[in-house]
């Protein structure tokens, strides 16, 4: 083999057909959550507002975050989904990272911010009220609408692998959890326990901070070359050590862009063994984890044992 150690075989593209179909997918559940989200918000403003409850007016706002996240969702969907060019060669994936950790900020604000108001509230002396009964029809209304939303978007989300549309799965399934909070406090609102309310509304605030700063960490670590996960490395670990003629492999290397991986691997041939032959195992690498289906790019270094 000829200059081993300096021969490397670079491989791009994902599947266009896998990519189109989540962007197709990407496109029309966020859709459907918009408009979900939409009606809930203004039932629960309207109401919240008529009801004297803080609680519905709370989980109205982080409603309403829900309508941010998915337009942040639609955003990142067109512009990740171009194809690579001079300025981004790898692509436009990591629009999804960057959306992740928008998605993660805005979270962790608006729940501080909310945890503020109702201490404020509870401490601050405010005159506690009962509630109309209007906003326990809503609440349970609501909760049935968000928990329904979260099961849709999670299954279209693992359907297409997509890590966006899991997050926004779960932001959905936060606002379901939020809003069986305010069902139960209420309801002990309405029995008598008027405080109940306002911590309902402390509550929801804490859940929608701990969610947005949990999902700012993980955007961090994506957008800073985190390795793919172990059951991913598995995998591709497997595929290596199966591929015939290949004599082994060093310096394994991941990193993440979107939901995509980039591989970078050191594999070993004999030393006697044609550029030609090596080469054409090199291929074979490329094309068995391309069949991993989330492979953006392989990068192969011949190296002589």
């Amino acid at each position: 083999m000829q200059n081993p150690q300096n021969s490397t075989v670079k491989k791009h593209a994902p599947n266009s057909d896998l990519v189109e179909e989540r962007r197709r997918v990407a496109a029309v559940s966020t859709w459907v959550s918009v408009l979900v989200n939409i009606f809930l918000s203004i039932a629960q403003i309207v109401i919240g507002i008529f009801a004297h409850s803080s609680a519905l007016v709370a989980d109205a706002i982080h409603t309403f975050t829900d309508l941010v996240s998915d337009g942040a969702v639609l955003v990142a969907n067109k512009f990740s989904s171009q194809a690579a060019d001079e300025q981004h060669p790898y692509g436009h994936f990591r629009f999804e990272n960057l959306t992740t950790l928008f998605i993660g900020v805005l979270l962790a604000i608006v729940g501080l911010g909310m945890i503020w108001q109702a201490g404020d509230r509870l401490l601050g002396g405010a005159q506690l009220v009962q509630v109309h009964y209007a906003a326990l029809i809503v609440a349970a209304i609501v909760l049935i609408g968000k928990e329904l939303l979260f099961r849709y978007l999670l299954r279209e989300g693992k359907r297409v692998d997509s890590s966006m549309l899991i997050v926004n799965a779960w932001h959905a399934r936060s606002g379901a959890l939020s809003s069986l909070i305010v069902l139960v406090a209420v309801a002990a609102n309405l029995m008598g326990l008027v405080w109940a309310d306002i911590v309902a509304s402390l509550i929801v605030g804490a859940m929608i901070a701990h969610m947005g700063i949990k999902y700012t960490w993980q955007a961090m670590h994506d957008l800073s070359d985190q390795a793919a996960d172990e059951e991913q490395l598995k995998r591709i670990e497997a595929i290596l050590k199966d591929v015939p003629s290949l004599h082994g492999y060093h310096d394994l290397r991941t990193r993440k862009t979107g939901d995509y991986i980039l591989v970078d691997v050191h594999l070993e041939f004999p030393a006697n063994m044609t550029v030609g032959e090596a080469h054409d195992i090199s291929d074979e690498v490329d094309r068995r984890l391309h069949e991993l289906g989330n492979i953006l790019e392989v990068t192969t270094h011949f190296d002589p044992v």
